[in-house]
């Protein structure tokens, strides 16, 4: 009774007929043949899961992504689309794992890495951590799931609230009685908000503490030549909300400078025509955790750098010795202090050894990988931490043609690097006054700084 009322009745919300925005929505041939098979695999290259939902597609198809993955330096540089002579493999690197997906006909491939993200978000919130570990201890539920995600190949129930209903998220005392009785985590009835015009939002939601939360984080992307300047800068940011409210409550948030955000991509709550006349994000909320929006501040002038790197790295030529010398300071952090600084630079073949000197932190050289890491921690001003020392280099080696780039970490705490800031939240019908809370967060994204 289930699959055909699923199958017949059911409208996808907005962000699965959509892609972040873009407003494709899918033919009909297309929702025909979407997801084949799904894999996943661990940074080892082993596949500890696979799912197929119409013909079982073989194993060997992920030679072809082991093969891209060989050819890329890091693990974030594999292509996210990869195609084969009768497959197309869409993938993204989450937690630590590859999600392998096998389409058979071309599709958007947005709409495929939406879905697939999607797939990591719930793993996260079922489970609390999206790992090979708890997918493993948690196998038969990762099934149920991955089948009431996923209908015949086209994404059906991907809301967090509608899938809980649907099976119930594993607790101890759920599972001991599970193993006593034989039954399982799967519900005996559709979901409320299954079929309803909000089904985000699950019916007769009762808390007695009602809060709302919102966390601003912001990542920078940049690349920073050798004098300093910037060559390229970004700002990726998202509103992460955790809406514990009792009822069915309207709510509605205000920026102080709403104008700086591009490239808006929205839940499915929220009501897109209010915000393109006032810029005002109006929505009836999920209940529990969800992402409210994404957005991106594209504009140079706009992006506010907050350290400076003074590096010194150096190779003789005919010999075997080079000099390291970098510095990390705070720049323009409005007060706040720069803390969780990692650096991370991937040396040259030729470098046998590293022995530097680390006034604050603790620095690892991998002679295998050729992969020095320091982490910094928290940056003070008046002592800028500082890493120097000597290069062992192979013996009749060439100079390396060039000089490596750093790659930085970082994480500010109550900032968010755009001037973004929330004016207020007005909440509508409901008379209880509920508790709100807002975090601003800034760390890096991909933060380059060349030499």
């Amino acid at each position: 009774m289930r699959r055909r009322v699923r199958g017949s009745g059911t409208v996808l919300s907005g962000s699965q007929r959509r892609v972040r925005g873009s407003g494709t929505v899918l033919s009909g041939s297309q929702r025909r043949k979407m997801i084949h098979s799904l894999f996943l695999i661990n940074c080892s290259g082993d596949i500890f899961l696979e799912k197929h939902w119409k013909s079982v597609v073989s194993q060997s198809v992920c030679d072809y992504f082991f093969e891209a993955q060989e050819k890329a330096i890091d693990v974030e540089n594999v292509p996210p689309v990869i195609s084969t002579p009768h497959h197309y493999l869409i993938s993204i690197y989450r937690d630590k794992i590859f999600f392998v997906s096998v389409i058979q006909t071309e599709v958007p491939p947005l709409f495929v890495i939406e879905f697939l993200h999607r797939v990591a978000d719930t793993f996260q919130d079922y489970f609390g951590e999206c790992s090979e570990t708890a997918i493993k201890d948690n196998v038969v539920i990762v099934y149920e799931l991955l089948e009431e995600m996923l209908d015949n190949g086209f994404p059906l129930a991907t809301e967090s609230n509608i899938l809980k209903e649907l099976i119930k998220p594993p607790t101890i005392l759920r599972s001991v009685v599970n193993s006593i009785t034989g039954s399982s985590n799967v519900g005996d009835t559709l979901p409320t908000g299954q079929l309803s015009n909000i089904p985000w939002r699950r019916a007769g939601v009762k808390y007695t503490n009602n809060e709302a939360y919102f966390d601003v984080i912001e990542e920078i992307d940049a690349i920073i030549d050798k004098s300093g300047s910037t060559v390229f800068a970004e700002i990726q940011g998202v509103i992460d909300s955790c809406i514990k409210l009792s009822g069915m409550p309207d709510l509605s948030l205000s920026f102080m400078n709403p104008r700086l955000l591009d490239d808006v991509s929205f839940h499915p709550c929220i009501r897109f025509k209010r915000w393109e006349s006032e810029r005002v994000l109006s929505f009836i909320p999920p209940d529990g955790n969800f992402r409210l929006i994404s957005y991106r501040v594209s504009s140079q002038n706009l992006v506010a750098i907050p350290v400076y790197v003074k590096h010194m790295i150096s190779f003789k030529e005919n010999t075997s010795s080079g000099r390291f010398d970098v510095t990390i300071g705070p720049k323009q952090n409005m007060g706040k202090t720069v803390e969780g600084v990692v650096m991370t630079v991937h040396m040259p073949k030729a470098v046998l050894n590293m022995n530097l000197t680390a006034t604050q932190g603790s620095y690892t050289f991998d002679p295998v990988t050729k992969v020095l890491t320091w982490d910094v921690g928290k940056i003070t001003p008046q002592k800028l931490p500082n890493l120097k020392g000597m290069v062992n280099l192979q013996s009749g080696a060439p100079k390396p043609e060039e000089n490596p780039s750093l790659n930085i970490q970082f994480k500010i705490q109550q900032l968010a690097i755009s001037g973004l800031k929330v004016n207020r939240l007005d909440m509508y019908g409901e008379k209880y006054k509920p508790f709100k809370g807002v975090k601003y967060i800034t760390k890096a994204g991909k933060f380059q700084v060349r030499t």
